[in-house]
């Protein structure tokens, strides 16, 4: 039996030290989903924390046919699947424009500062165009190309068929694109002629 197995068994009979070692196991693939999920560190922190709660009072249900990491990140993707619902009926769409303002400064070790606040802008194109996905659609896309997680594997942590999976994905990925294709023909900053090309 391996290590997780263990971890998994001795967790269901209450030994919350198994269960700790569970939790540092997956907490960076949890908070890596729900990130690329949410979009926000704190929300995604919250939903890590809120996934690992659930995971260990249901923890009785854990199936042991079932890969662990499966089942987790699961919990995960639906927890934020209905917290992205839920967003949407209770914040305006000003508030939103707010929170996505943000900026992050780049890593004062860099070599290159440009390079690093280039990459940042892409990662907050590739956020931002995640973020108009339908919530199933974002899941499978970050399971998918986050997590490296197979077809099957996708199906069986959002329940859905692996049929339904592929079109997910086919038409995910067609939006993604034609959103990019958007962007790049018109950037959201764009520099007037007399400006200096700092700014």
């Amino acid at each position: 039996m391996d290590g997780e197995k263990l971890w998994v068994l001795e967790a269901q009979k209450g030994n919350d030290e198994a269960f700790t070692r569970l939790v540092e196991a997956y907490q960076t693939h949890v908070y890596n989903l729900c990130y690329r999920m949410l979009g926000e560190p704190q929300a995604a922190e919250d939903a890590a924390q809120e996934t690992f709660l659930r995971a260990y009072q249901h923890l009785h249900r854990y199936d042991q046919k079932r890969p662990f990491g499966t089942w987790l990140l699961s919990i995960a993707a639906h927890y934020c699947i209905d917290r992205m619902r839920r967003r949407k009926f209770l914040t305006s769409s000003l508030d939103e424009d707010e929170e996505q303002n943000g900026f992050e400064l780049p890593d004062a070790d860099a070599p290159n500062p440009e390079v690093e606040v280039s990459r940042g802008e892409q990662r907050e194109r590739v956020q931002s165009m995640l973020a108009g996905l339908d919530t199933v659609d974002r899941a499978a896309i970050v399971l998918r190309y986050w997590n490296d997680s197979s077809e099957a594997e996708i199906a069986e942590t959002l329940n859905l068929t692996v049929s339904a999976v592929k079109s997910r994905l086919h038409r995910a990925r067609r939006e993604l694109a034609g959103l990019w294709q958007e962007e790049t023909k018109h950037p959201r900053h764009e520099r007037r002629p007399y400006e200096s090309p700092a700014f």
